[in-house]
């Protein structure tokens, strides 16, 4: 026998469609006359509702920008872990993890400056969930890791969600590098993070 899910309320509905109205809202307004510019009260107005009712929503300004980043984030995150080519070498799965998250932030570049200058440090419900996806993404990581470990890939006494903090930790490097002008677009994934990733899977000390 199948059990229905059963159907959502009309308020949790109602709900989740003022939700949606003002991540949209926030989102068109963030892309085309910047963070910085926009208010508030002018998301309010987009998304066709009152200033008071936003911050039932969201705690202030950057946790807005939380709430239109953790929607991308975690369908890019969906998208290239379900993806990812499972017979390739652990190198080429992480490569493929983070281009996808790369080319998210190179839709809107200066947009994903102001994003990554405000998280980790935002509060807010939003925020909250963007550090869940944070850890989620991390988790995603770790259990790559772990099926190397299981193809003699990776040393039997590496902790996976301790490598996958390291690697993360490189991506991030890398993204602050490209967000600060220090290397181009075309040369982060390539050689930039790949020889980071390399040099991480390698190690520093001298093999016997």
């Amino acid at each position: 026998m199948v059990t229905k899910p059963a159907p959502r309320s009309k308020r949790a509905e109602k709900k989740q469609d003022k939700r949606e109205r003002i991540r949209a809202a926030a989102w068109e307004l963030f892309t085309t006359q910047g963070y910085g510019a926009t208010t508030t009260k002018q998301i309010a107005r987009q998304a066709g509702i009152a200033s008071g009712t936003l911050f039932l929503y969201a705690k202030d300004k950057a946790d807005l920008l939380c709430l239109v980043f953790q929607e991308r984030l975690q369908r890019v995150s969906d998208d290239q872990f379900a993806t990812v080519p499972r017979d390739s070498p652990l190198l080429e799965q992480l490569l493929w993890v983070f281009r996808g998250v790369y080319d998210n932030y190179a839709d809107h570049q200066a947009l994903a400056s102001d994003f990554v200058s405000i998280f980790p440090g935002a509060k807010g419900p939003n925020a909250d969930l963007l550090h869940g996806t944070t850890l989620a993404f991390l988790q995603g990581i770790a259990n790559l890791v772990s099926a190397a470990q299981r193809r003699g890939e990776v040393a039997e006494d590496v902790a996976p969600l301790q490598a996958a903090s390291n690697i993360f930790s490189l991506y991030f490097g890398v993204l602050l590098q490209w967000l600060s002008g220090f290397i181009g677009f075309e040369h982060v994934l390539e050689p930039t993070l790949r020889s980071a990733l390399e040099l991480q899977l390698r190690g520093l000390f001298p093999h016997s």
